[in-house]
């Protein structure tokens, strides 16, 4: 007989990096983790989403036990895989509707100019002109990107007419790579008169934004937004590309409380439930405002260690509690580190690795430095501009994870880690 105490928990794109701190989490010994297609599946390539589907149909159909939870803590096409399957195998999740109103960035946008004025100028850019022209409602500098898009993928920051008709290139190049499997999504919406003959493949132009990077993490159970952390995203100087997502944010608490509000505000316009979401914004300390960047339907496995370094629980506790019915009621300050970051080590030329550390190395590194962890991503003989997944400007060579009493000792820890691991590489060869 099996034990009926034990739940199974399906996790789309379950990969070696989060396996551990999934088993971390409180009651995850009446847990059994499943992995639900591959990551290589889910993101090389075009996806195909009903291709998809059906493999995990057939994964799915072939078990012999209980399906007590799917979840997954990645974007497009798991954050849509996610309602669909749980609808099919009656599992708990949020709406698909609600998910594709975060997923599809232009749809967001005209969702949360219903809740609040805290967001950019926006407006759809016209793919099919020649040459292409930026909207008039947009000024420059402004961002240029898919409405869908794996992280800041075929995202490009422009300050002129010029770069605006090369990124309107490259992004009319690639854009179909997401933008076409996810019109199989819109086909099984309701949609509004508003996004009527917009689809998949539409590109955003929007305002940028100055100031300081935060993410804001929560969740709606029963209707009922929580907000229960608040991260400073930093950025490397002079770069759009993120240096270390840090934990507590050291904002003050006044906007911190404005940030709690416009979320909570945009959450319920959206309708989602059952669910994590991450909100990533803009703050500028010169003027006080307060810009939406974008909203993701998941929570960020990005910061599992994070929480748990400071609160004492990754946050995929809440992604299972929901998915189980449960109000995850995080704790608050629990954990062995007063503050805890994400440090993202890049590159940014071209080269072909030449020698990476092993994981015995690795986990000597981790030895010698409590409360660290680190992902080293590329293998020896990669070229970096050929790894998957990176965005317009950098390449990323490891994650590393640090927790400290202070912004002092986690820097230490990411330096002694850097100087640590010994990559090195060689100048990229020519194409």
């Amino acid at each position: 007989m099996p034990d009926e105490s034990v739940k199974n928990v399906f996790v789309i794109g379950l990969d070696e990096a989060n396996l551990p701190v999934l088993r971390q989490v409180p009651g995850a010994d009446r847990l059994r983790f499943h992995q639900l297609l591959t990551i290589e599946e889910l993101q090389l390539g075009e996806v195909h989403l009903p291709t998809l589907f059906d493999k995990a149909r057939g994964v799915l159909d072939a078990f012999d036990g209980s399906i007590d939870a799917i979840v997954g803590y990645w974007d497009f096409p798991v954050s849509t895989l996610v309602p669909m399957l749980s609808e099919q195998y009656g599992t708990r999740s949020t709406s698909l509707e609600s998910v594709v109103k975060c997923e599809h960035k232009y749809w967001s946008r005209l969702e949360q100019q219903k809740a609040t004025d805290r967001h950019p100028g926006f407006d759809r850019v016209d793919l099919s002109a020649e040459p292409p022209r930026p909207p008039r409602n947009v000024t420059f500098p402004m961002w240029v990107k898919p409405a869908l898009s794996y992280s800041s993928e075929l995202a490009f920051g422009v300050d002129d007419e010029e770069e605006f008709r090369t990124a309107v290139t490259k992004i009319r190049e690639g854009i179909a790579r997401i933008g076409r499997p996810f019109e199989h999504i819109l086909e099984r919406i309701d949609l509004p008169a508003e996004m009527d003959g917009v689809g998949g493949q539409v590109c955003l132009a929007e305002e940028s934004m100055s100031g300081v990077q935060v993410a804001v993490e929560g969740y709606v159970h029963q209707g009922e937004v929580t907000v229960y952390g608040v991260l400073d995203s930093i950025q490397y100087p002079d770069s759009p590309c993120f240096l270390r997502h840090q934990y507590p944010s050291t904002l003050p608490p006044p906007v911190i409380a404005q940030l709690h509000d416009v979320s909570e505000r945009v959450m319920r316009q959206i309708g989602m439930d059952s669910a994590t979401f991450s909100i990533e914004y803009f703050y500028d300390p010169r003027t006080d405002e307060i810009n939406l960047l974008e909203i993701n339907p998941r929570h960020s496995q990005s910061h599992a260690e994070l929480f748990q370094y400071v609160d004492g629980v990754p946050n995929h506790h809440c992604m299972l509690s929901l998915a189980l019915g449960e109000d995850p009621r995080m704790p608050h300050r629990e954990g062995p580190y007063a503050m805890a970051a994400k440090w993202y080590h890049r590159w940014f030329t071209d080269g072909v690795v030449r020698r990476v550390p092993g994981p015995e190395e690795i986990a000597r590194i981790e030895r010698e430095t409590p409360g660290v962890r680190i992902e080293v991503i590329p293998e020896e003989g990669d070229r970096l501009s050929e790894l998957p997944g990176q965005d317009s400007y950098s390449y990323e060579l490891a994650h590393i994870f640090t927790g400290g009493a202070d912004e002092e000792e986690l820097r230490e820890k990411y330096d002694h880690c850097v100087a640590a691991l010994g990559l090195a590489f060689d100048e990229a060869p020519p194409e």
